[in-house]
């Protein structure tokens, strides 16, 4: 009796493993067969791309690319380090790919298909003719929900056009311009810790670490137009924000298990388990900040952004006063993290950007230096004297077109 009952437990074993590995051939099989029916029906219109392998598509061919690119920069000297062309350095197998298939080709990662396309007029058109239908990619907009939210950043189709049609007047030019105070309360206090530190070394030279502090003074400026508050009020916001940041990207997007994993077990399951804390600790604070704005503008006519956004949020909630209530909530709390984390993560960037391309043009810098002391009295801009800084924008726009945060 007792050897009938080892034999029946193997046998009922084998089924259930037998049944779990049959279940995920189909599923895979299944996933498999749709990515290779895309693929060919792009082929069949012309566009081509590197052939994948079976299970891991162009994985193994992107990273050894990316490691030949790596193993040749070591052998790079400071002084030819610097490139205009980064998407080269940081994609070099999407740069491979396009001297060979052209500037609209198609590539795989498992059982994701990818379709590459580096023509500025058909993006362009594809943008205005089907934004709705578009959209940003699933598997991306699963994984950075943590971060982001469903705010108008993530968000898809009538739900993006509807947070869109509230978030968009309040960052028009007119009322960025109110905003130029406030970069420059933010900015002064870190100019003067330079200052400082350059007169605590005594020399012309001084080593600076600008991103940390440019990070800050970024967010700095979005917590006084957000909340009309310090910096020290959004610091422990920021600072979640980061952790959540680096809790998320733990995984790479593209190269994690192929992605078989998110189709199996969905995006949070192999992620890292402190993502649901950090993620319910940020909303927390987002929405206890906000609670506590909203009780010191009460009477108050002068409103900042995040109580305009608050006005056009609560006049478009429709549905009971639960669902009102609910939908209100995570209107707020997923805007305010997109304009919290996106926003001053690409301000510092872009930022960083200009200050290196200074550096290395000193000519520049005398000109657009004396074009501020010129037009901005004491040399502190204003919103009425930018338009005047002409060279200043002539050198911006290009670095924002050329290094896009």
């Amino acid at each position: 009796m007792e050897n009938f009952m080892v034999e029946m437990a193997k046998t009922i074993s084998w089924i259930v493993v037998i049944g779990v590995l049959g279940l995920g051939i189909r599923v895979y099989g299944k996933v498999m067969a749709e990515q290779w029916r895309m693929r060919r029906k792009l082929t069949m219109q012309g566009v081509k791309g590197p052939p994948p392998s079976l299970f891991r598509g162009n994985v193994p061919e992107m990273q050894k690319i990316q490691s030949q690119i790596m193993s040749n920069s070591k052998h790079y000297s400071g002084d030819n380090i610097i490139a205009h062309d980064y998407t080269s350095s940081l994609f070099p197998y999407l740069d491979h790919w396009r001297k060979q298939y052209g500037r609209v080709y198609t590539y795989s990662t498992g059982v994701k298909q990818h379709l590459y396309m580096n023509h500025p007029e058909l993006v362009k058109e594809l943008n205005q003719a089907n934004t709705l239908n578009l959209g940003k990619v699933s598997y991306v907009t699963k994984r950075l929900k943590s971060i982001l939210g469903r705010g108008v950043i993530t968000s898809n189709g009538p739900h993006w056009a509807h947070q869109r049609r509230i978030i968009a007047p309040e960052f028009f030019l007119d009322k960025v311009k109110g905003m130029v105070g406030l970069v420059v309360e933010s900015a002064m206090p870190m100019l003067s810790k330079w200052e400082e530190m350059m007169k605590r070394e005594g020399e012309m030279v001084c080593d600076i670490i600008v991103d940390e502090d440019l990070r800050a003074a970024s967010a700095d400026v979005i917590s006084r137009a957000c909340f009309g508050s310090s910096f020290s009020k959004g610091k422990e916001i920021f600072s979640k924000l980061r952790c959540l940041q680096k809790a998320i990207t733990h995984n790479n997007i593209l190269f994690s298990l192929n992605g078989f994993t998110d189709v199996v077990f969905g995006t949070k399951k192999h992620g890292n388990g402190k993502i649901d804390e950090l993620e319910r600790h940020i909303e927390s604070l987002i929405w206890e900040t906000v609670k506590e704005r909203e009780r010191e503008c009460v009477g108050d006519h002068k409103k900042d952004l995040m109580q305009l956004i608050l006005e056009g949020a609560r006049s478009s909630c429709d549905g009971n006063l639960e669902d009102k209530t609910q939908s209100y909530k995570s209107f707020v709390v997923d805007n305010c993290k997109s304009i919290y984390f996106a926003g001053h993560e690409t301000s510092a960037v872009a930022v960083s950007w200009c200050l290196m391309l200074l550096a290395l043009n000193p000519s520049w810098q005398t000109r657009i230096r004396d074009e501020v002391f010129l037009h901005c009295k004491n040399g502190i801009p204003d919103a009425d004297s930018i338009s005047n800084l002409k060279t200043v924008i002539y050198k911006l726009q290009p670095c924002l077109s050329c290094q896009v945060p």
